[in-house]
């Protein structure tokens, strides 16, 4: 039982977070400290550049040609983290308790191009546009996943050069592999150990209890919920998870209603990241999902995960350090306050306005 006078919007506290099996040390009483660390420049101008080599046509560092596509476009990636013909192996084992121990892996991974343009984010871009690129990770992940060496397949976008992006272009991409990822295990292990404990999905569970409440939800529709978790590690860590009643293991549960239905969410919480602070908001995002190895994971509840660097304004940015990387994450602004923030501005209208195709093609393209 708490004190009365104990409040987590203003006292030092721990918050578990039953996926990680982690727990997180959150400091709110931090947030009326002066900023004197560093700042991040910002610069919104996205120049056309023909050296793009993400660009349909585009001629890429491997030689190979992009196709002239129009919507959105894959490729093997040219610089793979994971190769398809690994030569099997393995240095000694956990089981015996062994100090040096490795083992070889296989995959493959793939870049996915999001749009056309050069010029344009998720946050900027329509519903339909959005949705073509659920349906292109349907593709992909059915398509990795249906070979015998891939036993996870895991899509991920990184936003912005403070999230370590090379190419301003809008992409994301997809590392396969024929193990599951620690993350993803743990967390499936977690969603394995509810629905055994207690006959109900974990994140089912989770979305009902903050739907009631609506304390952290930043998007809701028909088929999706948007929430800052309650045990977000950073300032505005943001997971979409199947809406209550809905219950889909991986994106090849979606029909198009649903497909459309994340896309809506997606858009939704990327506008509100860029209008927080009237910036091409940075962050890592990725999909938690089933396996492809066979077993079964109906325990299991697809969910996005958000991870924007972003603390205070455009130009101040949140870096894991000393607690954090030495004793367990530890974060200033609290789920229930960053909420507040991102609910103030707007869902809908995108700070910048979007050219059209054909202001798009007069300022960039008329001295291609």
């Amino acid at each position: 039982m708490a004190d009365p006078g104990f409040d987590y919007n203003e006292h030092p506290h721990r918050r578990y977070n039953p996926l990680t099996q982690r727990w997180l040390l959150c400091s709110p009483h931090r947030t009326k400290r002066p900023w004197q660390g560093g700042k991040e420049t910002v610069n919104e101008d996205r120049p056309y550049d023909p050296r793009n080599n993400l660009l349909p046509g585009a001629v890429r560092t491997s030689g190979e040609v992009n196709l002239e596509y129009e919507s959105t476009f894959a490729f093997t990636n040219d610089f793979s983290a994971l190769l398809p013909d690994t030569p099997h192996g393995q240095v000694g084992s956990v089981e015996n308790n062994n100090l040096f121990i490795a083992e070889a892996v296989r995959g493959e991974c793939r870049v996915l191009c999001f749009h056309p343009r050069h010029d344009l984010t998720i946050a900027e871009m329509t519903q339909e546009e959005i949705q073509a690129i659920v349906t292109l990770w349907t593709i992909h992940y059915e398509d990795l996943g249906s070979k015998p060496s891939i036993n996870y397949v895991q899509i991920f976008e990184n936003k912005g050069a403070a999230m370590g992006c090379s190419n301003p272009h809008p992409h994301g991409q997809i590392w396969s592999g024929s193990f599951i990822p620690e993350n993803s295990r743990v967390s499936l292990e977690s969603q394995a150990n509810y629905k055994k404990a207690k006959g109900i999905l974990l994140l089912q569970d989770y979305v009902e209890q903050e739907v009631e409440k609506k304390i952290r939800v930043i998007a809701q529709n028909e088929y999706f919920v948007a929430v800052i978790p309650f045990w977000a590690a950073w300032p505005y860590e943001v997971m979409i998870m199947p809406a209550p009643g809905r219950h889909y293991k991986s994106l090849s549960d979606l029909d198009d209603a649903a497909k459309s239905g994340l896309a809506d969410a997606m858009g939704r919480v990327t506008r509100r990241y860029d209008n927080l602070f009237e910036c091409s908001f940075p962050y890592s995002m990725g999909i938690h999902q089933a396996p492809t190895d066979g077993k079964d994971y109906s325990f299991a509840q697809m969910h996005l995960l958000y991870y924007p660097c972003l603390l205070r304004s455009a130009t101040v940015k949140k870096f894991m350090v000393g607690f954090e990387m030495l004793g367990e994450p530890q974060r200033d602004l609290t789920a229930e306050q960053a909420a507040d923030k991102l609910n103030v501005v707007s869902d809908t209208e995108h700070y910048r306005k979007r050219l059209s195709k054909e202001e798009y093609e007069k300022k960039y393209l008329s001295n291609k």
